[in-house]
């Protein structure tokens, strides 16, 4: 179906962006121009800026005489990148426990009980989602703008790596007791608590990766 004028290579962006967090563009993918431009019946004008967008977010990096890629997150870029997401979702979670009302504890009671609902049923796709929710939704009651712009920007080039993580044996279980500990500060209206409770949720995320990486490694090194 060919994409409509309006804002069109907003458009292709969001297309693109979509298959690589799927994962139907994998790191290192070529992105053959002629050929995306074809599937997409667009000229290469809007393809373009569309891969300017997704350079700029970090999702995609251009080689000269080369061409495009997906990026590839190394594990050097999820060392610097954590310690900064769980600083910044601190902030907003120290922010959510003093901003919180009453109903808004009530709709992140709701998603806790999703979060665990799934968590049983090991469903790791629906864990994520709603992992994703609850987050949007402490950084929506921190209300500032510019936190969460930047949240955004890094969680983009995360997102590339993350779902990997809950894999992770015993990962899950742990990602649930540490949102129960998160929501059970916000709760209480514990800024210092929520705070504390967040950074280490997002640094043992980061351990949960590294520990995938280096099972990986070796397995292929044991293939070698």
């Amino acid at each position: 179906m060919r994409l409509v004028p309006n804002s069109l290579h907003d458009e292709v962006a969001a297309q693109l962006r979509e298959r690589i967090f799927a994962g139907e563009l994998m790191p290192g993918t070529f992105l053959d121009e002629a050929r995306l431009a074809e599937q997409m019946n667009i000229s290469r004008t809007p393809l373009r800026e569309a891969l300017k967008v997704l350079s700029a977010e970090g999702l995609v990096r251009h080689e000269p005489r080369r061409g495009s890629f997906v990026n590839e997150v190394t594990e050097q870029d999820l060392d610097e990148i954590f310690p900064v997401i769980a600083l910044l979702e601190g902030q907003c979670a120290r922010q959510a426990a003093l901003n919180a009302t009453d109903a808004d504890i009530e709709t992140l009671q709701s998603l806790h009980d999703k979060l665990v609902r799934h968590a049983k049923a090991k469903r790791i796709n629906d864990y994520y989602a709603t992992n994703f929710a609850i987050h949007e939704a402490i950084i929506a009651l921190a209300n500032n703008r510019w936190l969460a712009q930047v949240i955004g920007d890094l969680r983009k080039i995360v997102k590339l790596a993350r779902l990997q993580q809950l894999h992770a044996p015993g990962r899950l279980e742990q990602s649930l007791s540490e949102h129960m500990a998160v929501f059970a500060a916000l709760k209480a209206r514990d800024p210092d608590g929520a705070e504390a409770a967040m950074r280490t949720h997002l640094v043992r995320q980061r351990s949960a990766l590294r520990d995938i990486g280096r099972s990986k490694l070796a397995t292929l090194k044991g293939i070698g």
